[in-house]
């Protein structure tokens, strides 16, 4: 027995918490992946799973079974990668996904640079703010914002975001500029809604150290960035979104801020990645390249505060 893919299978079977599926990602026939695991339990002398019609869930065994293989797979991973990292460049397809903002504000703008450093990644970047299960879909790292709630991903901080509320000089020329949070009962916002989220009339503000939701009421709702900010900038409410994602419309004056003083909290940006895809030498560029992407973009904008 392969002990290396019988422990590769067994965790394939237990993050996609069905052999079928399992069988699916690896490109092998359910009853091979079924066979590699009895032969596994029959070697270890001990019951790793738990198998019902409808659920499969892991043993005592198998849970302890199950973070010593992801130990042992990640080390042999980084091993590799290692060895692999001192003969050449990085090279290979590298799959990341991404929402469709930070896509067009941050990422595309300087992908020439990454592109001219590491000629021989290949990049498919997928764009949308769905929540993707990276193991069945072969997707090797994302980029969220937001708190993050899967503990079974590996999570390395990008930076924070600074959340802002703006909107069109010809909406604050009809409707006035918002001193307060109470004179925005006046007013009318853009919505946003997406997949896992929906976010609904509130916007969110910071008032005497005390994070606050205000209903605004408006008249359309989107799930997409762009369409989010151009229906804002033909004046039809105020957005409230990451500054980085308007900084150009800011800086030229086709948007100006509101309420500055009393800006929510800022959200982080996360890369996440399957613990036991263990950063290759492709990854461990794209990730550091965007850690730089964000530092740079930050540090910009503080400047230009």
């Amino acid at each position: 027995m392969d002990r290396v893919q019988a422990m590769q299978v067994f965790l394939r079977v237990v993050e996609s918490r069905s052999f079928v599926r399992a069988a699916e990602t690896l490109s092998m026939p359910a009853s091979s992946v079924t066979a590699i695991i009895k032969r596994l339990e029959k070697h270890l002398q001990t019951r790793l799973l738990n198998r019902s019609t409808r659920n499969l869930s892991l043993t005592p065994e198998g849970e302890r079974y199950f973070h010593r293989c992801r130990d042992i797979l990640d080390l042999i991973a980084d091993t590799e990668a290692s060895l692999q990292g001192s003969g050449g460049r990085p090279q290979g397809r590298l799959r990341v996904d991404m929402p469709g903002g930070l896509a067009h504000a941050v990422i595309l703008p300087q992908l020439w640079q990454f592109q001219q450093r590491y000629p021989d990644i290949y990049l498919l970047i997928g764009v949308n703010d769905r929540q993707v299960d990276l193991i069945q879909e072969n997707v090797d790292c994302v980029i969220r914002t937001g708190s993050l709630e899967d503990s079974t991903l590996v999570a390395r901080r990008l930076g924070e975001l600074r959340w802002i509320t703006c909107a069109a000089p010809s909406y604050l020329a009809e409707h006035g500029i918002p001193e307060t949070v109470e004179a925005l009962q006046g007013h009318r916002a853009v919505h946003y809604f997406s997949s896992t989220m929906r976010r609904g009339s509130d916007l969110r503000f910071i008032e005497d150290s005390v994070s606050i939701a205000v209903p605004v009421p408006g008249a359309v709702a989107v799930n997409d960035t762009a369409l989010y900010v151009k229906l804002c900038l033909d004046g039809h409410g105020l957005i409230q979104l990451a500054e980085i994602l308007v900084s150009e419309q800011l800086g030229s004056g086709a948007l100006v801020e509101v309420l500055a003083d009393r800006r929510p909290a800022p959200v982080p940006v996360s890369l996440l990645y399957p613990h036991h895809r263990f950063l290759s030498p492709a990854m461990r560029a794209f990730t550091d390249w965007t850690a730089g992407l964000f530092s740079e973009a930050q540090a910009n904008a503080a400047l230009s505060a």
